[in-house]
């Protein structure tokens, strides 16, 4: 693992989120998820083993490990697109191990996809627009002139705004670069009004510039909420995460600020040994 993070950089509130030894598994000061005995199998075979994890609130944490190491299935458990094979799921104290994925949403954890997922023939002010709908409870309301939506108009392009899309608003969105659709996924998922936001791989595909600026809008963004973001990017995790959970095989391995985990032999060890076999 390497990084060419500025010194100083290193992740403030590191210090302040764990109780006790940081190991794997360590117990957070304020945690909003909660993943005990979590399992998921495929057949014969243990896709995700997780012992015990907290994700603390209010703090980005970032969840990396090689190719194969679980990341997306532990994301799929979480948001309940997966159910688990054993174990329970505490969300704000709450358990979800058997609600829905969309009544998971309802309460306030709202995910993005490795892939953008955004309506590609709608302009960027209409997909934020259909984000919003929720709150009019129109969502479903098919039938109802498009002049009904017209009250939501200020609060999308106050969205596009934060996002820097808002000379964007009238563009189509498959006329969008790949980095400004991303862009737009986090301000229609803001438009959910998030209390935790998934963001699996969000700089993925991307070009230098776009990283640059995807990181400094998740940065912004995660001011008053919680962030739990699966990304491969060293750099992107080292300037962005809080704390950091390393996956390895699908169990937890690691846990801690950038600057122990990276450190950290067994880490290292899942990476080097990730890369041979793939070499092999």
């Amino acid at each position: 693992m390497s990084s060419n993070a500025t010194p100083g950089k290193t992740p403030v509130k590191s210090t302040g989120l764990h109780t006790g030894e940081i190991v794997p598994g360590v117990a957070k000061v304020d945690p909003i998820i909660i993943a005990d005995g979590v399992r998921r199998s495929f057949g014969g075979l243990t896709a995700v083993d997780v012992e015990h994890l907290e994700i603390p609130r209010n703090a980005i944490t970032a969840l990396i490990g090689p190719n194969g190491a679980g990341k997306t299935t532990v994301f799929n458990l979480l948001t309940k697109f997966l159910p688990p094979s054993s174990g329970q799921i505490l969300y704000k104290g709450e358990d979800i191990t058997h609600r829905a994925a969309a009544d998971v949403a309802r309460s306030g954890m709202v995910r993005s996809f490795q892939i953008s997922a955004v309506f590609p023939h709608l302009t960027v002010l209409e997909n934020v627009r259909v984000g919003l709908q929720r709150k009019l409870g129109t969502s479903f309301h098919f039938w109802k002139p498009e002049s009904t939506l017209y009250a939501l108009n200020d609060q999308a392009m106050a969205l596009l705004e934060s996002v820097d899309l808002g000379g964007f608003a009238d563009t189509k969105t498959v006329e969008l670069p790949y980095g400004r659709k991303r862009a737009l996924e986090i301000a229609t998922t803001l438009a959910l009004d998030p209390e935790l936001m998934l963001l699996d791989e969000p700089t993925q595909g991307m070009g230098h510039e776009d990283v640059g600026r995807v990181v400094e809008l998740i940065r912004k963004v995660a001011a008053n909420r919680t962030v739990l973001m699966v990304e491969h990017n060293m750099n992107v995790v080292a300037n962005l995460s809080d704390t950091i959970t390393v996956l390895a095989r699908g169990t937890v391995l690691a846990e801690g600020p950038y600057e122990t985990v990276s450190k950290d032999p067994r880490v290292l060890e899942a990476y080097v040994g990730s890369s041979d076999e793939e070499a092999a």
